[in-house]
């Protein structure tokens, strides 16, 4: 997770600069910042995350929540728009480091949705504290990112202090599952959550073991895990890496062996690795709402723009692109004044009520446990 081109940084300042001069009086068409009424015009917000890679479609789900809730601001303000502005990480912490320097340098990027991962956050975070620049996550959930002391983080969901604890509360009362193995890819959500989980099972915990990012052989860890005499097998990582050790489970005949996995399994991409077969029956938790459970017509409407169902994050995603919206709406231009905007929060959003602790998290830290059925993920109910 190591931190590239933070000397680039220094070039921030004049950004900075230019940024705090707030809405000028009598733009022109060229984009630039400009008042209209009380609303602050010509700025942009950011999006951080994955748009192509391996983990592309949970960035891509977090993307279009946030552009929904931008187009939708637009369709309110056509005489004064915000742009949502997308780089894309690949889900990859050095690739991150290479692109927020651009995100910092972009004068009119007032506020970001992102970073989509926990190692990408935790590697591009001092460059947006030394930029002064908020950003909202919708779904970086490790714990440890809230304990660094950045002013400018903030967090739209529960982290994995609560989704931990509630998978295993799952594993323990609802599979009663007595042996247990546990497997991580090495990332820091990954790992992270896996630690956690082990820590919550305790005895029950029959073995654990990592494998890494791109990894498509599973042989011996699938050898370890039937030797165990294990019932569940918990995995901390994406979906990629899942799908295929699910299907070579099963293959290796663990079919009778339960999955249960984070949110970053989350995704009917795992049911492409996995197969639909291999897949059913998977459970994954997520701190995050049943999209079709959000009030309004959120769900509909996504589905009008993307053709698509909304999908995980991608609820959590509009809720703080719309915190950034609602600041602008107020008139807040420059990224000092957004981040005491933010900060000061306290609305009812489509997922839970939004207002922000002085780490940067959120109350209502809610987990859900999801199936998948037929191809398609399930929820089942709120882990209480």
């Amino acid at each position: 997770m190591r931190l590239r081109n933070l000397a680039r940084v220094a070039a921030v300042g004049a950004a900075i600069a230019l940024a705090a001069t707030g809405c000028s009086s009598g733009g022109d068409d060229d984009g630039d910042t400009t008042a209209s009424g009380d609303k602050a015009c010509g700025l942009t917000i950011a999006f951080v995350g994955a748009q192509t890679g391996g983990e592309a479609a949970l960035g891509i789900n977090i993307s279009n929540g946030a552009q929904l809730a931008v187009d939708q601001y637009n369709e309110k303000n056509a005489d004064c728009k915000v742009t949502l502005k997308k780089f894309d990480s690949e889900g990859k912490p050095e690739k991150a480091s290479t692109v927020v320097p651009e995100v910092v340098q972009d004068e009119k990027i007032v506020g970001v949705v992102g970073p989509a991962f926990s190692g990408e956050t935790k590697a591009t975070g001092p460059t947006f504290e030394e930029a002064g620049l908020p950003i909202i996550t919708a779904s970086a959930t490790n714990p440890a990112l809230a304990e660094n002391g950045w002013k400018i983080f903030h967090r739209i969901l529960g982290n994995d202090a609560a989704q931990g604890p509630q998978a295993a509360l799952y594993i323990k009362n609802d599979l009663k599952a007595s042996k247990v193995y546990v497997v991580d890819d090495a990332s820091e959500y990954g790992k992270g959550l896996s630690d956690i989980v082990k820590k919550d099972l305790g005895s029950v915990v029959v073995g654990s073991d990592t494998v890494q990012d791109g990894q498509t052989d599973f042989s011996a860890v699938v050898t370890k895990i039937k030797s165990s005499g294990a019932t569940a097998l918990f995995y901390g990582g994406y979906y990629d890496e899942a799908g295929l050790l699910r299907k070579q489970l099963t293959q290796a005949g663990g079919q009778a062996i339960t999955l249960i996995a984070g949110d970053g399994v989350k995704d009917t991409k795992f049911v492409d690795g996995a197969g639909t077969a291999a897949a059913e029956g998977t459970i994954v938790t997520c701190p995050c709402l049943p999209p079709e459970k959000a009030p309004g017509t959120f769900f509909e409407d996504y589905k009008k723009a993307f053709n698509a169902e909304p999908s995980t994050y991608s609820a959590e995603a509009f809720d703080a692109a719309t915190v950034f919206l609602d600041g602008i709406a107020d008139g807040k231009s420059t990224r000092a004044d957004m981040l005491e905007f933010v900060k000061a929060y306290d609305k009812q959003g489509i997922t839970k009520q939004v207002k922000f602790d002085a780490k940067g998290e959120v109350a209502d830290k809610g987990v859900w446990a999801y199936k998948f059925e037929g191809g398609k993920i399930v929820a089942l109910k709120e882990i209480k």
